[in-house]
């Protein structure tokens, strides 16, 4: 997520000199303590606007170390993960999990090829990635085809190197479909061959039909083949690039791996056209709960009375 930062314009300090004092009936000799407290004050202002300058610039170092090497929050807008990522989510991404690519960086610079300090994704691993066909835009899907895997959707059933993977029925639920339509939607829990379980979707009236069924992908590689829990509404793997689909994914192309939702907003397409979010409706704290069970973990395991004394926290 890019961020913009506004310098400030500070304008020079000057100083003048202000004219002698004189009585009624004698000119008093210039002492200079005039000028010598003008030259004092602008030296301390000078060094006040160049501290809150280097705090600045060290923030902004920080950020972008954290930013490029560590973690990185991302937000969902659209529905193509529903039920396991929602319109709205806000979640940290670890950019260290499978080393780090020119994808790695702000604006991916061509500073290198493939990957530093590799490591190869999981089946069943939640990717934020470069669209192959332009290299910019970030989608998130998940891992489902590794190299050299054969893939197939048979009648809206998975199978991955001609066996089908484990589908079992949740039951129905009602669900938006966007623009004021509702759907039904039927849920299944999937069972990926490493033992990887998730929820995935279909939907019974506005759904793409058409990606139930497909011809057999083999996944080339050091490519990898992705798919959204929405399996119904996702533009992923089973529409290759050259139709408007994402196609094979290049691992030179993986951003990071989804980690945990930090926070979320309920109908984030209303905010996203500026309607204010009201604490009490808007925000699904629920979707938080592993990352503020996280929170409190490290908190409870912070025993350093002294440190937390230091910091004028309280326990």
């Amino acid at each position: 997520m890019a961020v913009s930062v506004a310098a400030a314009y500070v304008s020079p300090i000057t100083w003048t000199r202000s004219a002698p004092v004189q009585s009624s009936t004698a000119r008093l000799p210039a002492t200079g303590i005039g000028k010598a407290m003008s030259v004092t004050s602008g030296t301390k202002s000078e060094s006040g606007v160049g501290e809150t300058i280097r705090v600045v610039i060290h923030a902004l170092i920080i950020a972008l170390i954290i930013r490029t090497f560590l973690f990185q929050p991302f937000n969902i807008p659209s529905g193509s993960m529903i039920p396991t990522l929602l319109v709205g989510d806000y979640l940290f991404v670890s950019k260290f999990s499978y080393g780090f690519s020119k994808h790695s960086f702000p604006f991916s610079p061509d500073l290198f090829e493939g990957r530093i300090f590799g490591k190869e994704p999981e089946r069943g691993d939640v990717v934020v990635f470069k669209l192959p066909r332009d290299n910019s835009t970030d989608y998130i899907k998940r891992v489902i085809g590794l190299p050299g895997d054969h893939i197939r959707m048979v009648n809206g059933h998975l199978q991955i190197n001609g066996t089908p993977v484990k589908k079992e029925l949740i039951g129905k639920k009602d669900v938006s479909a966007g623009a004021g339509y509702r759907d039904r939607a039927t849920l299944y829990r999937e069972t990926l061959p490493n033992g990887v379980s998730y929820v995935s979707q279909e939907l019974d009236l506005f759904g793409n039909m058409l990606g139930r069924n497909t011809p057999e992908f083999v996944v080339p590689a050091g490519h990898y083949f992705m798919m959204g829990d929405n399996r119904d509404n996702s533009t992923d793997s089973r529409v290759p690039r050259e139709q408007g689909g994402v196609g094979y994914v290049p691992f030179e192309n993986f951003v990071g791996r989804a980690e945990v939702i930090f926070f979320s907003v309920n109908d984030g397409e209303a905010h996203n056209m500026g309607r204010d979010v009201h604490m009490e409706h808007d925000l699904r704290y629920d979707r938080a709960d592993e990352f503020m069970e996280i929170v409190l973990n490290c908190w409870d395991s912070w025993e350093d009375d002294a440190i937390v004394a230091k910091l004028g926290l309280l326990k």
